[in-house]
């Protein structure tokens, strides 16, 4: 009988490693371009078209909201400082927080104007308020752009309105999501407000997806004419966050219902591992040379990895590290590289640098590494 109970779990321990790791496609969505990426790996589960260039309408409000939060980050301005609201505020056309001219708003709310509300007066105001005008805000806009990697992105407004050569990528915004999410925050739950009321009107966020799936939190929507409906939406599961681009989709619901599928095949195939933290040890080496003989290796920043789900214990790491480091060390300098493989396929190299400083020893110490490392080198 044990002999029997020994070898139906040897079978199915066979069968569990034998079976395969079945992903389907992608879920086609009809939508002009969209992506799929893990938001703390950085890699791309799903995209289509995601470079094409195309009129970003009030996503283009993720960046006006984005510098905003860098304005109060620095300090430059604050979130009770009183905005007083011009004309071309007040008569801004489209969606509204309804504000009113020559009344003065707090930043805080005129910020909540714009991410919930989709507000193009409060966007108005808040740019010429940081900047002076809308044009010179529009500059720092893509200038900010052009830092963050959006390299085909242009701003024309701080608004989204129409305007010609106004214009983003799938790609471009889900690296912007991406900054929002992590740079700021302490700002970040704005963007799963439902509702936000001024002026004794109530406004709901128009992001179908937060109050159909709790899961997700974020981030804002999108529409003209020109552009269709567009949505960026993020989520988190498990300790995995996703972000979806959806651009140029036909109507209000379909752009939630083309995200969540996006959403939904991130989560239901994949998982995010955060396989080392910021400056852990990796590895300890031995250096010459200096006043200690050991150098603490490892990575810069944290690495995160997104694998098919149920593959990690298959994971192949490899360290390989300098075969002399001598000393002078200094922080940071790359001694090695550490490459993580699955299958036989590489998902992962990242340099191995130095996590402190190594000053170099006195006289006669080096004299007897240098010694060594003759000999040494000789019958290597």
């Amino acid at each position: 009988m044990r002999i029997l109970i020994a070898c139906t779990l040897l079978l199915l321990a066979q069968l569990s490693a034998a079976a395969p790791n079945i992903i389907p496609k992608p879920p086609a969505l009809a939508a002009t371009s969209y992506i799929l990426i893990d938001a703390n790996s950085g890699k791309v589960l799903v995209e289509k078209d995601a470079d094409r260039i195309l009129p970003p309408a009030s996503l283009t409000k993720m960046m006006t909201s984005f510098v905003v939060t860098e304005e109060l980050a620095y300090g430059n301005i604050g979130e009770d400082d009183p905005v007083r609201i011009s004309v071309k505020a007040w008569k801004a056309e489209g969606s509204r927080m309804f504000i009113q001219e020559g009344k003065s708003v707090a930043v805080g709310d005129l910020l909540k104007g714009v991410i919930i509300q989709s507000g193009n007066d409060a966007s108005i105001a808040l740019a010429e308020h940081v900047s002076g005008t809308e044009e010179a805000f529009v500059d720092v806009m893509n200038q900010y752009a052009a830092q963050l990697g959006m390299n085909s992105t242009h701003y024309k407004n701080a608004t989204g309105l129409p305007a010609k050569g106004h214009s983003s990528t799938a790609r471009d915004l889900a690296k912007l999501a991406n900054h929002i999410i992590f740079d700021h925050a302490e700002y970040y739950p704005l963007y799963k407000e439902k509702e936000f009321k001024f002026n004794n009107i109530e406004q709901k966020n128009r992001n179908l997806l937060l109050f159909w799936d709790p899961k997700v939190d974020g981030l804002k929507t999108g529409h003209t004419k020109e552009a269709g409906y567009c949505l960026v939406s993020s989520a988190t599961e498990n300790g995995m966050r996703l972000i979806s681009v959806v651009m140029g989709a036909k109507s209000e619901r379909a752009r939630a219902r083309e995200s969540q599928k996006l959403l939904t095949y991130g989560f239901r195939y994949f998982e995010s591992h955060k396989l080392y933290a910021q400056q852990e040890t990796l590895q300890a080496s031995d250096v010459w040379l200096g006043e200690t003989n050991t150098l603490d290796l490892g990575v810069s920043n944290g690495v995160y990895i997104t694998i098919p789900r149920g593959q990690k214990g298959k994971l192949n790491v490899l360290n390989s590290v300098d075969d002399v480091i001598k000393a002078p060390v200094s922080k940071g300098m790359e001694y090695g590289l550490i490459t993580i493989s699955l299958d036989g396929k590489t998902l992962l190299e990242k340099p191995l640098v130095a996590l402190h400083d190594v000053t170099e020893a006195g006289f006669l110490p080096r004299l007897w590494d240098y010694v060594v490392l003759f000999f040494y080198s000789l019958f290597s």
